[in-house]
C-alpha cells in the first residue's frame, strides 16, 4: 500500500525491495516486506467495496465483478457516481479550484516523479570492483538507461539505452510484463531492471518484451532469438552460458553461444504455471521469481503453481468497454490459494524431481535458495502465518530435511534476506523476533544456533554486506524508526561498530570482493545521493546525477507525544509560518503494518510541505502496528484493524494540539493512499467529533476483498474471526457518515480492485449520504501520470481549503 503523499508516483507501504527494483518510483497496498533498500515507504488509499445486498426490503445483490452483468452494472454505477459527485461539486458552497492555489510545484514535482527522475538508480558494483553499473533517467522523461561509472578514470558512458535499440519506436509491453510490473511498483520505461554475470563481464536486460546481453568490454549487444510469447524473469547462469526465462507460463534456457533456446519444462498454462511467481508471493512476500539456477549451472529448480481452485476476477476498464477484461487469479480471505510445489529438472529438460514436503501444513512457499556453498533450502509456511519451516532439500530424491522451525501466537514475518548461507557451506544467517524483537543470528549448517550477532532491541532493519574473508557483518539498523544507519559487526560477535552519523536514511551496496561499495543516502535537507567509497570509506567519487532538485527544503520537524513518548510524529508548517496563528490541520496518514511515515528524509516530505504552504499545518504519526518498535507494538493490531490504528492517530494528534498553539483541533482533515485511505475514511465514519473532512485514495473498504495472505495474517479467517472483519469494514459504520469524504480509486487498480470504492459508495448513497467520487479511468494502485498527479492534489488541497477554511463546525 501507499501513503497519499506518494501516490503519484509509486504504490505501496513498505521500505524494502530488491536491487532489482527502481527506487522511488513505485508503490503498492498492503504489504508485509521489511526495510532492505534505501527508499522512502509508500503508502496507499483504498476504497470500500460493494455491498452484497439481499434480503427483505434491501436491494437485490450486485453481481459479480467477472460477470458480463457485473461489468455493466459496475459501469453503470460509475457513470451514476461520476454525475453525482459533478453535482454535489457544483451546489453548496464554491469549490475552489485549480485558479485559487499555485500549482507550479506540483507541475514540477509531478513532471520529475517527485525530483527522482535523473538520479542514479539500483548501483551495482562490478564483481572486481573496478567499475559501478546502474540505471538513470532524464530530468522529465521516465525511461531509464543503463550506465557505467569507471572508478580509475571517475567518467561515465551509457551502455544501453531505449533509443539506442528502439530509434524511436515506443515500447511495447504485455499484460503479464506489466503485471509484473505492478507487483514490483515499477512505474517508468525504458530498462528497469538488469543482471550482471558473476564475472561482470556482461549484463543481461530487457526492454519493449524482447532480451539483449551487453559485453561491458567491446560494447556489443546480442539480441536473443527466443520464440514468440512474453518472456519474464530473464538471469543469467552462475557460469553465464546460458540465460534462463519463463515464456509461455514454461521455463526455458537459452544457450548463448550456440544462439539456441531450448524449452526446460512442457505442460504450463495460465492455470498451471510453471516458473513464475503467483500473485500474493509476488504482492505479499515480495517473492518475484519463481525458478532458481543451481550453483553449478546444471539444474533448476523452480515453482509448479496451481490456481485451477483459485477465484478468477477481471479488471476491466469501463472507459474502453471495446476492450476485453483482464483475468487474474485472486485469493480472497477463506477461499481457495493457489497450490505450489518446487521441482527440480536438468537444465537440459527431461524429468522432474519433486520435492516433498508436508504442503498441507505448509501451503506457502515463501523463499527458495540454491546459491553457492549452500544445499537447495526453502522456506514455507502456515496458512495462517503463526508457523515457518526452514527446509533442505536433496535434490536427487526430493526429500526434505528440517533445519529450524519458527512459531508465533499472533503471525510471523518473512524476510527475504534469509536464510543467508556463508559460500563455505559452513553456515548461514537468520532472523527471528522470538526474543521481542528482531535479531541477526549466525547459525551451524545444521540449524543450531552458534550466537546472535544482532540484539533484539538495536533495531535490525536488513543486510548489506557479508564478507567472509574478513569475518564481517555490515548491516541496515537504527532505534530510532525514523531512520537508518550501517553498523557492521563480527562473525565472532562483540560490539557493534556504527558506520554512518549523519541524520537520514542509509544503505550501502557492495562489489563481490568487498573492495568498493556504493553508500546510498537521503537526508532531511536533501534528495538521495550516491557515493562511491574504498572498503575503509575513504570517498572515491559520486555516481553522477541529472535530476532537477524541489526549489525548497521542506519546514519539518519530529519528535515524539503521547504518554511515555510512544509515538513518533512529524509536523510540516507553511514556509510563511505565523506563530500568532492557528492553522487547519492535515492528517497524512498510512497508520498500517510495514510501513512508516515519519522519516528523515526529504523527498518524502515535499507534498506535504506544498500542502501546508496552501495553508494548514500537516501531521503524521506511526503508532502501533508500524515496524521498528519491536514485537509487542507490531502485533497491537492482530484483529484490530477496526480500532488499534485509529486509537492512536487520534492519540497522537491530540497530544501535537496540546504541545503546539497553532494547531487547530477543530478543523481537522485526513488523507491517505491504500491502507492510509482505509484509515481516513474510518476516521470520518468511526470519529465525526475529530476529523471534519477525509480524501481516502485506493481504500480497502471490506477486508474480505483483499488478498488472503496479507489480510489473513492480520485479521485472521472470515470463518472464525467474523468479530474482526465486521470491526474491520467501513461498510459497517456507512450510516454514520457525518463529514465530506472524497475517494479517489483507478478504475483498473488490480491490487485493491475498483470494486472496494464502489461497495462503499453503494452503502453510503443507500444510507442517503452525501460523498465525492473521483474515479481516475485506466489508472491502477499507482498513479504516474503527471497531469492526473497534478489535478489530484489541486482536488485534494482545494477539498480541505472547502470544509476546513471556508466553513466552521
Amino acid at each position: 500500500m501507499l501513503s497519499a503523499m506518494q501516490s503519484s508516483f509509486v504504490a505501496s507501504p513498505a521500505f524494502d525491495r530488491t536491487c532489482s527494483q527502481v527506487e522511488g518510483i513505485r508503490q503498492s497496498a498492503p504489504r508485509q516486506t521489511r526495510r532492505s533498500q534505501l527508499r522512502e515507504p509508500r503508502r496507499t488509499i483504498l476504497p470500500p467495496p460493494l455491498g452484497e445486498g439481499g434480503g427483505e426490503g434491501k436491494a437485490p445483490p450486485i453481481p459479480p465483478a467477472s460477470s458480463a452483468i457485473g461489468l455493466a452494472y459496475a459501469t453503470l454505477w460509475l457513470l451514476f457516481l461520476i454525475l453525482t459527485t459533478s453535482t454535489m461539486l457544483h451546489g453548496g458552497l464554491p469549490c475552489l479550484g485549480a485558479e485559487a492555489l499555485d500549482s507550479s510545484f506540483l507541475r514540477d514535482y509531478a513532471e520529475t516523479r517527485g525530483f527522482r527522475l535523473g538520479r542514479p538508480v539500483n548501483p551495482q558494483p562490478t564483481s572486481d570492483g573496478k567499475s559501478v553499473v546502474f540505471l538513470r533517467a532524464l530530468p522529465r522523461v521516465a525511461k531509464m538507461s543503463l550506465l557505467e561509472f569507471d572508478i580509475a578514470t571517475g567518467q561515465t558512458r551509457v551502455l544501453f539505452s531505449p533509443e539506442q535499440i528502439l530509434k524511436g519506436a515506443e515500447e511495447k509491453l504485455s499484460p503479464e510484463e506489466k503485471a509484473r510490473r505492478e507487483r514490483m511498483r515499477v512505474s517508468v520505461g525504458g530498462i528497469t531492471r538488469f543482471e550482471l554475470s558473476d564475472d561482470g563481464s556482461q549484463i543481461l536486460a530487457g526492454l519493449s518484451g524482447k532480451l539483449y546481453v551487453a559485453s561491458r568490454t567491446t560494447g556489443h549487444i546480442q539480441e536473443l532469438e527466443t520464440g514468440a510469447g512474453t518472456v519474464l524473469d530473464p538471469k543469467f547462469s552462475p557460469d553465464a552460458r546460458f540465460v534462463a526465462y519463463v515464456r509461455d507460463y514454461d521455463v526455458c534456457a537459452y544457450d548463448l553461444a550456440k544462439k539456441k533456446e531450448r524449452r526446460v519444462t512442457f505442460g504450463g498454462s495460465e492455470k498451471l504455471t510453471h516458473g513464475l511467481a503467483e500473485f500474493v508471493a509476488q504482492e505479499e512476500m515480495s517473492r518475484f521469481s519463481g525458478f532458481w539456477w543451481s550453483p553449478d549451472s546444471r539444474h533448476i529448480a523452480y515453482e509448479e503453481a496451481d490456481a485451477s481452485e483459485v477465484e478468477v476476477w477481471h479488471v476491466a476498464d469501463p472507459a474502453r468497454p471495446e476492450q476485453p477484461a483482464h483475468p487474474s487469479y485472486y485469493p480472497r480471505p477463506g477461499k481457495a490459494n493457489v497450490k505450489a510445489r518446487l521441482g527440480v529438472i536438468s537444465a537440459r529438460g527431461g524429468k522432474t524431481t519433486w520435492v516433498r514436503w508436508d504442503a498441507e501444513r505448509y501451503p506457502y512457499l515463501a523463499k527458495v535458495d540454491w546459491s553457492k556453498g549452500n544445499p537447495l533450502t526453502f522456506v514455507v509456511q502456515s496458512r495462517d502465518q503463526k508457523e515457518l519451516a526452514l527446509l533442505q532439500a536433496d535434490p536427487k530424491t526430493g526429500v526434505p530435511t528440517e533445519l529450524l522451525t519458527e512459531r508465533d501466537p499472533a503471525w510471523l514475518n518473512l524476510d527475504q534476506q534469509v536464510p543467508r548461507w556463508l559460500e563455505d557451506g559452513s553456515g548461514f544467517l537468520w532472523t527471528s523476533e522470538r526474543n521481542g524483537g528482531t535479531q541477526l543470528e549466525l547459525r551451524e549448517p545444521g540449524g543450531k544456533l552458534r550466537r546472535v550477532l544482532v540484539a533484539p532491541d538495536a533495531g535490525y532493519q536488513g543486510l548489506a554486506d557479508v564478507n567472509e574473508t574478513a569475518r564481517i557483518v555490515t548491516y541496515r539498523a537504527s532505534q530510532d524508526t525514523t531512520q537508518s544507519h550501517l553498523y557492521r559487526v563480527s562473525f565472532d560477535g562483540g560490539n557493534p561498530e556504527r558506520l554512518t552519523l549523519e541524520l537520514g536514511l542509509h544503505n550501502a551496496v557492495f562489489a563481490k570482493n568487498h573492495s568498493i561499495y556504493v553508500h546510498q543516502v537521503s537526508t532531511p535537507e536533501s534528495m538521495p545521493q550516491a557515493t562511491i567509497h574504498r572498503a575503509d570509506g575513504s570517498r572515491i567519487g559520486e555516481l553522477p546525477s541529472v535530476a532537477e532538485n524541489p526549489s525548497f527544503v521542506p519546514r519539518a520537524e519530529v519528535t515524539k507525544v503521547g504518554e511515555g513518548g510512544h509515538f513518533y510524529a512529524e509536523i510540516i508548517r507553511p514556509q510563511n509560518f505565523d506563530a500568532n496563528k492557528r492553522y487547519p490541520v492535515i492528517v497524512d496518514v498510512y497508520g498500517g503494518p510495514h510501513a512508516n511515515v515519519v522519516q528523515a528524509s526529504m523527498g518524502t516530505r515535499l507534498l506535504g510541505q506544498w500542502l501546508a504552504d496552501q495553508g494548514f499545518v500537516v501531521v503524521s504519526v506511526d503508532g502501533r502496528g508500524t515496524p521498528g518498535r519491536g514485537r509487542e507494538w507490531e502485533r497491537a493490531i492482530f484483529k484490530k484493524f477496526g480500532s488499534v490504528p485509529l486509537e492512536d492517530q487520534v492519540a497522537g494528534l491530540q497530544a501535537l494540539a496540546a504541545r503546539y498553539p497553532e494547531i487547530d483541533s477543530q478543523r481537522v482533515g485526513i488523507v491517505g493512499w491504500s491502507f492510509g485511505g482505509y484509515m481516513a475514511a474510518l476516521a470520518v465514519l468511526k470519529r465525526p467529533d475529530v476529523f471534519k473532512a477525509a480524501v481516502a485514495g485506493a481504500p480497502v473498504t471490506d477486508w474480505e476483498d483483499y488478498d488472503t495472505h496479507y489480510t489473513e495474517r492480520y485479521m485472521g479467517f472470515p470463518e472464525t474471526d467474523a468479530e474482526a472483519y465486521r470491526d474491520g469494514s467501513l461498510l459497517t459504520y456507512a450510516s454514520k457518515l457525518q463529514r465530506p469524504l472524497l475517494i479517489v480509486h483507478g478504475t483498473a487498480d488490480d491490487n485493491v480492485y475498483f470494486r472496494h470504492s464502489l461497495k462503499l459508495a453503494n452503502a453510503l448513497f443507500r444510507a442517503g449520504k452525501e460523498f465525492e467520487l473521483l474515479p481516475l479511468p485506466g489508472l491502477t494502485h499507482m498513479v504516474p501520470d503527471p497531469v492526473v498527479t497534478e489535478r489530484l492534489w489541486t482536488r485534494i488541497a482545494s477539498h480541505f481549503r472547502k470544509h476546513l477554511v471556508l466553513t466552521t463546525d
